[in-house]
């Protein structure tokens, strides 16, 4: 059993098990990071922008005009396997399958692909989102010297340091969206799928995000779980399905929170606060967010927060092509919700709030800046839109319109994007910045005391799991400590997962069953021998009878020889039990053999027949009888030592 790791990024993995002849890909996220590298895509024309220079070597040489193209995503772990032997991927939850497209769609892939409803309606959002704030901003011009490597390494960073610049591609069309997810095939929680008849794949909630699995991959002698971007927190989504993860031989975890210092709760209460006094400064809040996820919780939030705060005549504005579908989805999909959520359902209420603050028009939705909103839009207010990379999407045109007020404030609250780095084209910036990243996902002390419930046998989790943050390499709680110690991997990796495979499963026919006669060789133990032709199909494997030979047909007479069929031969029998030294010396004097030297051995004893010039060695686990050129004393020795064993 091996594991392949494609991908760096240990909140957005993409990783290769091989387990008893079948190819799984868990997860195959998309690290849109590389965005951070170039300029902004404005909704429109952006003076500043357009007077910056472009970049001048020191010695004069190369000149490159501005960068401006942040749809060049990094795909970088495609190229590092033949993704056409990928039997299967399975799909931990809407962020972990945004690389779906380049996969299905422009390599040999034909394998299948395993998601649960809401995972695949919430993708198709987030995936169309993000081609529509692509393709909605022309390019004046894409510039591609700069991949050049004579090139890049003589530029600033980060570009200089970027790991395999030709790889990196273009965004994936509409179509190609819905080409991958064509391909996806839906599967509920604890609901069991048998890949080729090798092993079975199950999906358990994760309790992180609507629809999101943990993933348990069995055989009948093996169990490996895979746990990513899992949370125990009491939030929307059903809570997390621990005791299934129990007995597994090894456990693959990923996706462990970004920010384990940051308390989610404190987050929420923080990003409250300075919301609310932002607004009773005059000044407009700006809050870069995933059109699903997190928005959710922030709106039910503020829905109990805006009345006592006297916030209740500010408008709230969702700015997304997909805000009206996100907010429908997220009311729709009762069954995965949690229990207090479901139970609203029934009685018949809406699940979320936000529901409520969208019929009193303190929740206004649109697809973009232009037609209804510009005609309602007022302020102050609070703008809910994208992308948190501030690199595309509305959420440029608002750090344009708004990064000139000091009364401003913009809230980051997604923990993906360095918030310094995401700012850092817009400067100087007279606007407020507060950083409250919300990640509700395992932190260590959570996922030690999960890990100690469920005792896997052996634990694999990405390297930074292992050692403390860089910036804070005293603190020895922000790590994984377990004994046995965890296995680490980093990209590009291969590791070799620390158990072999002893045992297979294989059925007898009843027809075969029926003739066998067990016999009993110690108290509750029977054994019994059986000859049959084993038949290998799918993966399973049945014992059968083996066939009668067919009659020959009637001899010519012109044959004179006739060919007999060949005999079926009869099993050996096995042989059980024990060689009593006492009871055997015994029948040896009784044949006349009485000059018996016995020496005595780690494993049993040697027998000297001194006269014969024989040696018998009695052993737990056999009996050697070492006679030289005289067979029938060897073969009256054999019947002897037989005597007192069984035969089954």
């Amino acid at each position: 059993m091996k594991l392949y790791c494609l991908s760096g990024h240990p909140t957005l993995p993409c990783n290769v098990l091989k387990f008893k002849s079948t190819t799984i890909m868990l997860d195959c996220g998309l690290d849109t990071t590389s965005v951070l590298q170039f300029l902004p895509l404005p909704l429109v024309h952006s003076p500043r922008l357009s007077k910056l220079p472009g970049w001048v070597s020191k010695d004069g040489t190369i000149n490159l005009e501005k960068v401006q193209d942040p749809t060049l995503l990094n795909v970088f772990f495609i190229e590092l396997l033949d993704l056409s032997t990928i039997d299967v991927i399975l799909i931990s939850n809407y962020h972990c399958m945004m690389a779906l497209p380049y996969i299905t769609e422009h390599t040999g892939f034909t394998g299948s692909v395993y998601a649960t409803e809401p995972t695949l309606q919430i993708g198709r959002l987030l995936m169309e989102e993000l081609v529509n704030f692509m393709e909605r901003v022309p390019k004046a011009q894409s510039a591609t010297c700069w991949k050049n490597k004579e090139i890049q390494r003589v530029l600033p960073g980060p570009l200089k340091d970027a790991v395999e610049v030709l790889t990196w591609k273009t965004c994936y069309s509409i179509q190609d969206v819905n080409s991958a997810l064509s391909k996806v095939q839906l599967v509920g929680y604890s609901q069991k799928v048998e890949l080729f008849g090798a092993v079975q794949v199950t999906p358990l909630s994760s309790g992180y995000s609507l629809g999101s699995s943990n993933w348990i991959i069995q055989s009948h002698y093996e169990k490996v779980s895979y746990v990513s971007g899992s949370s125990l927190l009491t939030t929307h989504p059903q809570p997390m399905d621990q005791s299934s993860l129990k007995n597994s031989d090894v456990l693959i975890l990923t996706g462990l929170t970004q920010m384990p210092t940051a308390n989610p709760d404190g987050m929420l209460g923080d990003f409250c606060s300075n919301l609310a006094m932002t607004i009773r400064a005059g000044g407009n809040v700006l809050v870069p967010c995933y059109s699903s996820g997190v928005i959710y919780d922030l709106l039910e939030c503020l829905y109990q927060f805006i009345e006592n705060a006297n916030l209740g005549s500010t408008p709230f504005y969702f700015l997304s092509p997909v805000a009206n579908s996100s907010l429908e989805f997220s009311q729709i999909f009762a069954e995965w919700l949690c229990h207090n959520k479901q139970s609203k359902v029934y009685l018949p209420e809406p699940p979320f709030p936000h529901a409520e603050l969208i019929q009193t028009n303190k929740l206004k939705h649109y697809p973009s800046i232009h037609g209804d909103f510009s005609t309602d839009f007022r302020q102050p207010c609070v703008v809910f839109t994208g992308h948190p990379s501030l690199r595309f999407g509305d959420v440029v045109h608002f750090m344009e319109l708004w990064g000139k007020s000091s009364l401003n404030t913009i809230i980051f609250t997604e923990p993906d994007f360095s918030y310094l780095d995401a700012l850092a084209p817009y400067q100087p910036l007279s606007m407020k910045c507060v950083y409250c990243p919300i990640d509700t996902r395992l932190n260590f002390h959570q996922v030690s005391k999960l890990l100690k419930e469920v005792q896997p046998l052996h634990v694999v989790c990405p390297e930074q799991y292992t050692q403390p943050p860089p910036s804070q390499s005293h603190r020895s709680d922000l790590m994984l400590e377990l004994q046995p110690p965890p296995m680490p991997y980093r990209r590009c990796s291969v590791l070799g997962l620390p158990f072999r495979r002893r045992y297979e499963r294989i059925h007898l026919l009843p027809e075969l069953a029926k003739s066998l006669v067990p016999s009993e060789i110690k108290p509750g133990v029977s054994l019994a021998t059986v000859s049959a032709v084993l038949q290998s199909k799918d993966n399973k494997h049945t014992l059968q009878p083996v066939p009668k030979p067919l009659p020959l047909p009637p001899s010519k007479k012109r044959k004179r020889v006739v060919e007999e069929p060949p005999e079926v031969l009869a099993p050996k029998p096995l042989l059980s039990g024990s060689v009593p030294l006492e009871a055997f010396l015994a029948v040896l004097h009784k044949h006349g053999i009485t000059e018996v030297k016995v020496e005595e051995t780690a494993d049993g004893h040697i027998l000297h027949l001194q006269a014969e010039d024989t040696l018998i060695q009695l052993e737990e686990d056999g009996t050697h009888i070492v006679c030289d050129n005289n067979e029938p004393l060897r073969t009256t020795l054999r019947d002897l030592v037989l005597r007192f064993l069984m035969k089954l």
